[in-house]
C-alpha cells in the first residue's frame, strides 16, 4: 500500500485550512462591516461561487489562471522559476478556494449573531476596533467559526474535482487520497481502494466528532446565563 496519498492529503488540508481560516475570518468580517446590502450581495455572490459550481468548473477557472500558458502561471515561472500547475502548491489552492466559501459562511453567520449591544457597550467604554473583536466579537462568535473550519479542513481533505483539473493525478506528488481511490478502482485493485476508503471514513468521523462537539458548545455557551 502506497502511504503517499494519505500525507499528501493531510499536508495539503492542514495548510489549506490555516490559509482558509485566517483568509475567512478577515473577509467575513470586512463583509459583515459593510453598510451597503447591494454591494454586500455582490460579494457574498461571489465569494461562495465555488460552493455552487462543480468542482471540475472551479478546476478549470484555476487551471486557466495558473497555467504555464496563462498570466500567472507565466509569471511565477518567469521571475520565481516556479510552475504552479501540476505541482503541490496547486493542490493546496484547489483546496483553499473550495472550502473558502464554507469558512466564510460560517464565520459570517457566527459574526452577525453577536450581541450588538455588547459591541456598542464596549466601545461606550472607549474600546478600540481591534480589541472589541479579538475580546467581544470573536469569544462569542468562537463555536460558530471553529465549525466552520472544521468543515473547511473535510473539504479540502476530500476535494477532487478541482485538484484533478489543476494539480493532475502524480503519484507522490499530487496524488491526493480521493484520486489514490480513483486510480485504484480504475485499475481494477479494488482491496486496494478499498484499503484507502477506510482510512478517508475514519477521518470523516472523527471530522463529524470535531463538529457536534464544536456545535454542542457553541449551544451551551449561547444557553450560559451570566454570572450575577
Amino acid at each position: 500500500m502506497d502511504y503517499s496519498p494519505i500525507w499528501i492529503s493531510l499536508k495539503t488540508a492542514s495548510v489549506s485550512i490555516v490559509i482558509t481560516f485566517f483568509l475567512g475570518i478577515l473577509v467575513a468580517k470586512w463583509v459583515v462591516n459593510i453598510r451597503h446590502e447591494k454591494l454586500k450581495m455582490i460579494l457574498d455572490g461571489i465569494l461562495t461561487l465555488p460552493m455552487v459550481l462543480p468542482p471540475t468548473v472551479v478546476g478549470f477557472f484555476l487551471l486557466y489562471l495558473f497555467g504555464v500558458r496563462r498570466p500567472v502561471g507565466m509569471f511565477f515561472l518567469e521571475y520565481f522559476g516556479y510552475k504552479i500547475a501540476f505541482s503541490w502548491s496547486a493542490t493546496v489552492i484547489a483546496a483553499v478556494v473550495i472550502s473558502f466559501p464554507l469558512m466564510y459562511r460560517s464565520a459570517r453567520g457566527a459574526f452577525e449573531q453577536v450581541d450588538q449591544n455588547l459591541i456598542y457597550a464596549a466601545r461606550t467604554l472607549g474600546m478600540r476596533e481591534g480589541k472589541i473583536f479579538w475580546r467581544v466579537i470573536m469569544p462569542m462568535a468562537l463555536p460558530g467559526v471553529a465549525s466552520g473550519g472544521v468543515l473547511a479542513f473535510a473539504r479540502g481533505l476530500g476535494e477532487f474535482g478541482a485538484t484533478a483539473m489543476i494539480a493532475g493525478n502524480i503519484a507522490g506528488q499530487t496524488r491526493t487520497l480521493p484520486l489514490a481511490i480513483y486510480s485504484e478502482v480504475a485499475a481494477g485493485n479494488m482491496e486496494g481502494a478499498y484499503d484507502y476508503v477506510l482510512i478517508i471514513v475514519c477521518i470523516s468521523l472523527l471530522v463529524i466528532f470535531c463538529l457536534n462537539w464544536f456545535t454542542s458548545l457553541g449551544r451551551r455557551f449561547m444557553k450560559k446565563e451570566p454570572a450575577k
